[in-house]
């Protein structure tokens, strides 16, 4: 696994499996949130670089959203770090296996049922801001998509809103997108919050990806045009 500070407070953790696979962690004055949890091929790397990284315990795993390929090392971690999971209360049901996702065939076990908190304040339904990260609602790529803000250093985790390819954006993995019209709509988050840097689970980082948007848009919606 090879890691890489890519901020003052944030390391990418990448493998690959055909594809590559990030996922993140984040470091601030509480100790240590880990933002996705990838293949459980990963879990044992993930564990020892928090170790090792020396800068406070592990606080929470935060998901992007609920496929096998970001959750895989949740319950490794959590044999170890009694630490609380939070997801989009839309994701939940569908990870849990309780509905099926759009375009799979079979519902999904990939946590167990109430292990997930919904990522919400007390008493309201706006999205809550938890270890330096303020999450923001991007459906398409599945349901209750969200992505991660880190205010101070200016970087969005995105999980699968975007793949990339040689710095420039891409759109998510057809195949495993909900909707894709969807997806390119909730791309406009970029363009709101103007990050320095936007970093994928699915590729490489891009960087000032405000200014690559509006191509972007435009490219994706002559291609869905007729859909």
């Amino acid at each position: 696994m090879q890691v890489k500070k890519i901020s003052e407070h944030i390391w990418s953790l990448k493998t690959w499996m055909i594809i590559t696979i990030h996922v993140w962690v984040v470091a601030d004055e509480e100790g240590i949130t880990l933002v996705d949890a990838g293949m459980p091929m990963m879990t044992k790397g993930i564990m020892k670089f928090i170790e090792q990284l020396n800068a406070g315990p592990l606080q929470r795993i935060l998901l992007t959203h609920g496929h096998s390929d970001h959750v895989g090392a949740v319950k490794g971690i959590l044999k170890k770090y009694e630490v609380p999971v939070y997801a989009h209360q839309i994701e939940i049901p569908y990870m849990e296996g309780e509905i099926i996702y759009p375009k799979r065939k079979k519902l999904e076990n990939n946590l167990p049922k109430t292990l997930t908190k919904p990522l919400l304040e007390d008493g309201s339904n706006k999205l809550m801001k938890i270890g330096g990260l303020t999450p923001y609602f991007t459906p398409g790529h599945s349901p209750g998509h969200v992505v991660y803000y880190h205010d101070q250093d200016q970087v969005l985790l995105v999980g699968d809103l975007f793949t990339s390819k040689k710095g420039k954006l891409k759109p998510p993995m057809p195949a495993f997108t909900a909707d894709m019209k969807q997806a390119v709509a909730s791309a406009s988050i970029v363009s709101h919050l103007k990050p320095k840097r936007l970093e994928l689970c699915h590729g490489n980082t891009v960087f000032q990806p405000s200014d690559q948007l509006e191509e972007y848009i435009k490219s994706m919606d002559r291609k869905l045009g007729g859909q």
